[in-house]
């Protein structure tokens, strides 16, 4: 197991403030940006045409993957919803259901598949990762809490109350700080009004990073600057995975996400 010796492992005791909360109504001015940003975003690398399975957040369910899903299809990808309807937490039959699409996808395709995961989906994108890393390709995650404390959310009241989980239980939420053995990318925002962004901080290292996006957390998986930088992760070779390159005017997007 990873041991903890970064800043941010334990930084976040609290969840977002009033503020970052009430920010969250921007959602619809970033599905209007990625709408007016559409020539630019087409811009974007390539697909090679893997397939992508996409697994909601919370209490969401296919629907708000879908402007994300036509995305990558328009870029040249084959994605897939999870097709479990609302994401009511890891409730009884929903891994195994999980793990039986991942494994049908990758025998159709004859191919690793890439997963990325909204908030909670994101734990479930890694956690299928570390269990089958010979059928996933890659692993994004946007606004997800896998370290820091595990009350440092807006949303750790619903989440208990929906799957009867405690967070305070050290064996269930301390597994989740290990990144998987394939290229993992953390999309993440320090405006985040639901998960404190020290949760979404992973560990740099020569498979796994963070990128930083000025987003909200309900508006991140339609926001042109996360859409970009999945393209941007997805469109990596199979066995040449390097991480995000925000030299040039990049760097003005996005910022480090290493920074105090």
């Amino acid at each position: 197991m990873q041991k903890a010796n970064h800043w941010y492992d334990f930084n976040a005791l609290r969840p977002p403030g009033i503020l970052k909360l009430v920010l969250e109504a921007r959602l619809g001015w970033e599905y209007a940006a990625t709408v007016a940003a559409r020539p630019l975003l087409a811009m974007a690398p390539r697909g090679d045409g893997h397939p992508v399975l996409v697994l909601p957040g919370m209490l969401a369910g296919d629907l708000t993957t879908r402007p994300l899903r036509r995305y990558l299809k328009r870029q040249g990808y084959t994605p897939y919803a999870w097709e479990q309807g609302l994401n009511l937490g890891p409730r009884e039959g929903v891994i195994e259901a999980m793990l039986e699409r991942l494994k049908t996808i990758y025998l159709k395709h004859e191919r690793p598949v890439s997963l990325i995961g909204w908030s909670l989906g994101g734990l479930y994108a890694r956690e299928l990762a570390k269990a089958h890393p010979e059928i996933v390709r890659s692993v994004i995650t946007m606004g997800t809490p896998f370290t820091g404390h595990p009350k440092a959310t807006n949303a750790w009241r619903v989440y208990q109350f929906v799957t009867g989980h405690k967070l305070d239980r050290e064996d269930l939420h301390e597994p989740l700080r290990a990144p998987p053995p394939v290229p993992t990318t953390s999309i993440f925002s320090r405006t985040d009004g639901i998960v404190s962004w020290h949760c979404s901080l992973e560990h740099a290292t020569e498979h796994s990073e963070s990128i930083e996006v000025k987003a909200s957390h309900l508006g991140m998986g339609m926001n042109p600057l996360t859409l970009y930088a999945i393209a941007d992760r997805l469109a990596q070779p199979e066995h040449d995975w390097k991480p995000f390159d925000r030299s040039g005017v990049l760097a003005c997007l996005y910022p480090n996400p290493y920074r105090r």
